[in-house]
């Protein structure tokens, strides 16, 4: 072989050589580029193109539950065993064969592939301050949702309904830390590519596990309701109405800012103890969100302070709080804070809180009376 054909073997073979280390390192980067978070650790799963486009979630194999188990799960869906009533239907409380708690709602509807999609695309969210879909099943003209079960049920239930939290529980900071893990469950649906509005976020969707950790219920659920009237005059749709931004209750016109709008309402629940749609004194014409709208003196909502909280706060903790709420409820959507601002403020004031009022040796906690709100920022 001659020493110019030898060259030129060479060099193609070096070309060749070229040309694939490119493909190879295109190939490494274009699939760690698609690498996403999918929890609050941090932790990453290959990504795969789901069903609204994403390539955030990765689409798991959802599963599919059969009649027969959860029939046996719930004693054939006793009443003993039924929990509540939401949009979707009745809610049981089952017991699977391997052991595991779960809660199952139940409805009427043909079986179709677009709810497996759909149960395929939420299953695939998972964080800690969000309830998992664990899956589905679709038999006898009848739709199920199988999720996780939260054991402390729901934070409106412990504020003012049957069964409400000890006083220890109704501490402050027992509260801004149930608001910031709720905030971090919506901030997560928000960050998704692309981003999924939560449209029904109220306080009863808040529920709070065995450590009072809460876990944000019902995430994307309107998604298999399609459009859910909001009109009517039962006191249950008039309490849910109240978490509706000005804009959907016009327009229904749902984005994350209207998420942002139904958190604010869901802070001032906190603080009040008592639900929004109530008004704030006895001789009051306005609900709880009208007069807080209405009063530009930040120092005369002290007065709907829930007294459970006696004098578990600092005057500045609770400040920073009410105004919080006053930038969330705000009837502009453009003006309200985005929910990764919300998730971050709510971290400050709790961390400052839990600083401010932790007792040292045989001190005393650095806290101000109720009476006193406000006044040395004054």
């Amino acid at each position: 072989m001659s020493s110019t054909l030898a060259a030129i073997l060479g060099g193609a073979a070096g070309a060749v050589a070229l040309v694939g280390a490119v493909i190879l390192i295109w190939f490494c980067l274009s699939h760690r580029g698609s690498v996403s978070r999918t929890s609050e650790t941090g932790s990453s799963d290959p990504s795969q193109v789901g069903r609204h486009g994403a390539v955030e979630l990765q689409l798991r194999d959802t599963r599919r539950f059969e009649m027969e188990e959860l029939s046996l799960a719930t004693k054939n869906f006793s009443d003993k065993n039924l929990i509540g009533e939401g949009k979707f239907g009745e809610v049981y409380k089952g017991l699977l064969q391997d052991g595991m708690l779960v809660a199952i709602k139940k409805r009427r509807g043909i079986a179709s592939q677009e709810f497996v999609d759909e149960v395929r695309y939420l299953s695939s969210i998972q964080h800690r301050n969000l309830v998992t879909l664990l899956g589905y099943c679709q038999e006898n003209n009848l739709q199920f949702l199988i999720y996780e079960y939260v054991p402390n049920g729901s934070v409106s239930s412990h504020l003012y309904g049957a069964g409400q939290l000890s006083q220890e529980k109704l501490e402050f900071k027992h509260r801004l830390s149930i608001a910031q893990g709720a905030a971090k469950g919506l901030a997560h649906l928000h960050s998704l590519s692309p981003r999924l509005v939560h449209k029904d976020f109220k306080t009863a969707n808040v529920l709070v596990d065995e450590n009072f950790i809460a876990k944000v219920a019902d995430a994307g659920l309107r998604n298999f309701l399609g459009r859910v009237d909001i009109a009517g005059s039962s006191s249950q749709m008039a309490a849910d109405e109240i978490f509706l931004a000005p804009e959907v209750r016009e327009f229904r016109r749902f984005s994350e800012k209207s998420d942002v709008y139904s958190f604010g309402v869901f802070l001032l629940e906190l603080l009040s103890g008592k639900e929004a749609i109530e008004p704030p004194f006895p001789d009051s014409n306005q609900n709880l969100v009208e007069w807080v709208l209405s009063n530009e003196d930040r120092g005369i909502m002290s007065n709907i302070i829930d007294r459970r909280l006696e004098s578990s706060f600092t005057a500045e903790g609770m400040e920073d709080y009410i105004l919080l709420i006053v930038r969330c409820i705000d009837p502009s959507s453009e003006r309200r804070p985005a929910m990764s601002y919300v998730e971050m403020e709510l971290d400050r004031i709790l961390d400052k809180e839990m600083n401010l009022t932790t007792i040292m040796g045989e001190g005393t906690p650095t806290v101000m009376l109720g009476s006193k709100l406000f006044e040395a920022t004054k």
